[in-house]
């Protein structure tokens, strides 16, 4: 493209030339400044208008503006929604894990007073704070679905926080009573290992618990325990894990051995050929801690087994029984002690 330019009949013509890149920059160059001037302008027009409330510009504006903010609004109030339903799930199975949590402590031993005795700590304060403990409260998350004209979306942000901190005081609390409820198992355990069930040598029952005739006077005579009759060497193994309380020869009952197992329970083996702990040892259910032997006041090689509370022997049967051990009755009274 070409443009020719005289200024008069004698004077030489001015040619331009112009290729197609040439013009679109020039186009370009002219509209851009045009166009940053136009918005420079509609800019200042329209917040003059908004400020001094124009008819019909200030109008629009707030029209654009209103159209705006409930565009937000609607896209708060649905992720809030989404929120609320959340938050209720969560409520819900916390709820479910303090039930099964009272049912657990329940099996555990525990009484329903300690775990009552655990209050959030929103509970807390507020019974402090009036004086008195306050009475306990629940039930599910109200739902914000439908929250009605009059409710903005800071009330549902603010009663969504007031549900998140009260699910924090939920945790704690159940975290709380897991943790008694662990406590309360673990003593137990404790128990149970303590307890003597286990039969300290594998065998039948010579003679039980109760009066029999003495073998030697053959008077009747209170057994104070099991007789377990096996061969000379036969391991005999700790009823429940203790403390050696003593390990020596004894007048009547031959080479002796006695465990503590704390809370006033011991048990005895008596009439062993060989002791393998000494006083003081801590020993393990199950660890081996004699031999079967015909020592003391025995007539054959038997193991003699007692169990004794607070000083008082007891019938060990009903101890081995409770360890699920299969010991056979009593048989007639044999000539052992």
């Amino acid at each position: 493209m070409q443009i020719l330019i005289t200024t008069s009949a004698l004077s030489r013509p001015k040619v331009f030339q112009f290729t197609p890149w040439s013009l679109a920059l020039t186009g370009l160059a002219l509209i851009i400044p045009l166009m940053i001037l136009s918005l420079i302008l509609y800019h200042a027009v329209v917040l003059k208008a908004t400020h001094e409330r124009w008819p019909i510009i200030s109008e629009a504006v707030r029209f654009v503006e209103r159209q705006e903010l409930a565009q937000r609004d609607r896209f708060m109030r649905e992720n809030l929604d989404a929120m609320a339903e959340k938050v209720g799930e969560m409520q819900a199975r916390l709820l479910r894990l303090e039930a099964v949590s009272e049912r657990v402590a329940g099996m555990a031993g525990m009484k329903p007073d300690e775990i009552k005795a655990i209050e959030t700590p929103a509970t807390s304060a507020s019974g402090a704070a009036g004086g008195a403990s306050a009475p306990a409260a629940g039930g599910p998350l109200v739902s914000l679905r439908d929250p009605g004209p009059a409710t903005t979306s800071g009330e549902i942000l603010a009663e969504l926080n007031d549900q998140v901190g009260h699910l924090n005081a939920l945790g704690e609390r159940q975290a709380d009573v897991l943790t008694l409820i662990e406590s309360h198992l673990f003593e137990k355990r404790l128990d149970a290992l303590m307890m003597p069930s286990t039969q300290p040598v594998d065998g039948p029952i010579g003679s039980g618990f109760g009066f029999r005739s003495d073998p030697f006077t053959g008077r009747p005579a209170l057994h104070t325990g099991l007789d377990f009759p096996a061969d000379p060497g036969t391991p005999i193994v700790a009823a429940a894990g203790g403390v050696v309380l003593s390990a020596g020869p004894h007048p009547q009952y031959g080479l002796l051995v006695e465990l503590d197992h704390g809370n006033g329970l011991v048990t005895r083996y008596a009439h062993t050929s060989r002791m393998l702990v000494k006083q003081g040892d801590l020993v393990k259910r199950g660890q081996r801690i004699a031999e079967v032997g015909n020592t003391g006041r025995s007539t054959g090689p038997h193991l003699h087994f007692e169990v004794l509370v607070d000083g008082v022997q007891q019938n060990p049967t009903r101890f081995l029984q409770s360890g699920g051990n299969n010991t056979a009755r009593a048989n007639s009274p044999a000539p052992i002690r």
